[in-house]
């Protein structure tokens, strides 16, 4: 009679698995899962079974006369192999869930990727668990594992964290940054119960672990919002100051033309021109207002698309090339061969290369010229490993120059050295508080040099970018 075949064996590289479920379910203090505490409930049933079978086999065998040797040794083989079989079918269960168990964990962490605000997740001691990129990306300093304290140092987020962790209720606070561009979040601070496993066998239920106490930390960015809000109320302000003049020239020549100058035509023709330009001067103003406007909106977010700053420069030369023929004035242009690539855009540059030339073509004397140069040179300060070179763009008048003490001051909305003479010249004041605001935007530095007599320059100097530099 042929010996019974040998039991079948698990899988290898399946029990390493399983064995490292159990250990790192029994390091620490805490309970084993679920999922191991019934495996191991399992298998010891089998075996003790088998056990029982065998034992009560061999004591038959002892009785009686007659027994089958093969019979009796192969009986507790085959209990064995059944052990066997049901440890695998469990086992197989066990990987199961976890594939799935970690299938769902790669959901959530592409979902999390994904959220564009930024988001944090800090245990009960205030350690940084998880963050997004967008977190990242607000606090270069946030690292896993560290506390939350070295990346973000306000004390209202802090203590509004300390309170959801010790009421359980969901808290919101604001808070705001100035570098390297003013921004304001509403952060949204909640508690997450994230359960430990509990173990339970089917005959009684143990006590329930302590919950983990964690928080989420969401930011929500309220700066365009409130950037909104500010924009409305200074349009009001500013419009309801700037327009009133003219308005009130308008009505008064109107009641003119109907009444004195009702049958005078001289007249009528000399109070209609000034009318016609008082009104393209209220024109030009709500469109600077405009253009302001919107330009703060996005003050906050940095230019990304490559421009060439000199194809942009002369493209607003061949704009201004009328007026500066008007007023005899030459302007003179000088560029590198090399493109002047910098990271900005393309409608904003063209702006900034108008207001500069613009007011240097006005204020110029007749017959004098305005130069336009575009160079690199090394930055300022420029620290080791860091971009250490700018691209220059520098418009320089020679016409009567500015007085020191005004020159703090020209950027400031409606600010006039003359306010005669720039509305003569159909000046709005806000032009260079349009310029200040443009490259701020695009991380540049506006530089106003000029003394009396002596005309004025005024120099934007952009970061060049790696690739160019």
């Amino acid at each position: 009679m042929t010996p019974p075949p040998p039991p079948p064996t698990a899988d290898p590289e399946e029990t390493a698995v399983q064995e490292r479920d159990l250990e790192d379910a029994q390091d620490g203090d805490d309970p084993p899962p679920d999922g191991v505490a019934r495996d191991r409930a399992s298998r010891r049933a089998v075996a003790s079974g088998a056990l029982i079978a065998a034992g009560l086999l061999f004591l038959v065998a002892a009785a009686t006369e007659g027994v089958n040797v093969w019979l009796v040794v192969a009986m507790p083989i085959a209990v064995a192999a059944a052990a066997i079989a049901v440890g695998e079918r469990v086992q197989a269960r066990r990987v199961k869930k976890l594939v799935a168990a970690g299938r769902r964990l790669a959901i959530v962490e592409a979902l999390l990727a994904n959220i564009p605000d930024p988001v944090v997740m800090i245990d009960r001691r205030v350690i940084v668990r998880e963050a997004n990129g967008a977190a990242n990306g607000l606090f270069p300093g946030l690292r896993i594992g560290h506390p939350l304290s070295f990346a973000l140092r306000a004390p209202q987020v802090l203590d509004g964290v300390e309170e959801a962790l010790r009421t359980g209720e969901r808290v919101r606070v604001e808070y705001a940054e100035r570098v390297p561009t003013e921004r304001v979040f509403e952060v949204m601070i909640g508690p997450l119960d994230l359960e430990a496993e509990r173990r339970e066998t089917e005959a009684s239920a143990i006590e329930r672990p302590p919950r983990e106490q964690s928080v989420v930390l969401y930011f929500r960015d309220l700066t365009s919002a409130r950037r909104l809000e500010t924009m409305r109320v200074d349009f009001v302000a500013n419009v309801s100051h700037e327009l009133r003049t003219p308005l009130s020239s308008l009505l008064g020549f109107v009641e003119t033309l109907q009444g004195p100058a009702k049958n005078d035509a001289a007249a009528r023709e000399r109070f209609l021109e000034i009318m016609r330009v008082q009104a393209q001067r209220m024109s030009r103003l709500i469109d600077d207002l405009l253009s302001l406007s919107r330009i703060e909106l996005r003050a906050h977010v940095p230019p990304q698309t490559t421009i060439d700053l000199t194809a942009v420069t002369k493209q607003m030369l061949d704009t201004l090339a009328p007026l500066a023929r008007e007023r005899g004035v030459e302007v003179v242009f000088a560029h590198p061969e090399a493109p002047a690539t910098i990271a900005g855009e393309r409608d904003e540059l063209l702006r900034v290369v108008e207001n500069l030339v613009e007011n240097a073509i006005k204020y110029a004397d007749a017959g004098k010229r305005v130069e336009v140069t575009i160079a690199r040179r090394a930055a300022e300060n420029g620290r080791p490993g860091e971009e250490a070179e700018t691209i220059r763009l520098a418009v320089r008048d020679h016409g009567p120059g500015i007085s020191p003490e005004h020159l703090p001051r020209l950027t400031e909305r409606f600010y006039r050295v003359d306010v005669a003479a720039s509305r003569e010249r159909g000046g709005t004041g806000l032009g260079l508080a349009i310029v200040k605001h443009i490259v701020a935007r695009h991380r540049a530095k506006l530089t106003i040099e000029s003394e009396l007599g002596k005309g004025a320059l005024f120099a934007v100097d952009f970061p060049a970018p790696k690739e160019v530099a």
